[in-house]
């Protein structure tokens, strides 16, 4: 982690930040400042598979997820906790999750839908 502050985001960020994030599919969390999303995978190696690449980026950031996975179904919540809140980690976070799955669809190794 680096030694500036991580903060959460501004009422201007969530605005031009966190809205596209909500329109792919992302929903806010009751209670706390977070974010969420579900996935439905064909079987539980699709969902293993998938959550190891996501795991490997978080790492590599230093941004982990809180994750919750029973067979073919993985339930992701996002938020910073340095900050109390969602920051700009937990919107890049999502974005490459985004684009795992698209990219995931697209090569044909998984075929799974999100869930609404």
């Amino acid at each position: 982690m680096s030694a500036a502050k991580i903060a959460k985001l501004s009422e201007e960020e969530r605005t031009l930040d966190l809205k596209p994030v909500l329109e792919a599919g992302w929903s806010t969390t009751e209670g706390r400042d977070a974010i969420k999303k579900e996935f439905l995978f064909r079987d539980f190696n699709e969902a293993f598979g998938f959550m190891s690449r996501v795991a490997l980026r978080a790492d590599k950031v230093d941004h982990h997820p809180e994750w919750f996975n029973v067979y073919n179904k993985v339930e992701i919540t996002l938020s910073t906790h340095d900050c109390g809140g969602i920051s700009s980690r937990d919107i890049d976070l999502a974005k490459f999750i985004d684009e795992a799955v698209v990219s995931t669809q697209s090569t044909g190794v998984s075929n799974f839908s999100t869930l609404l």
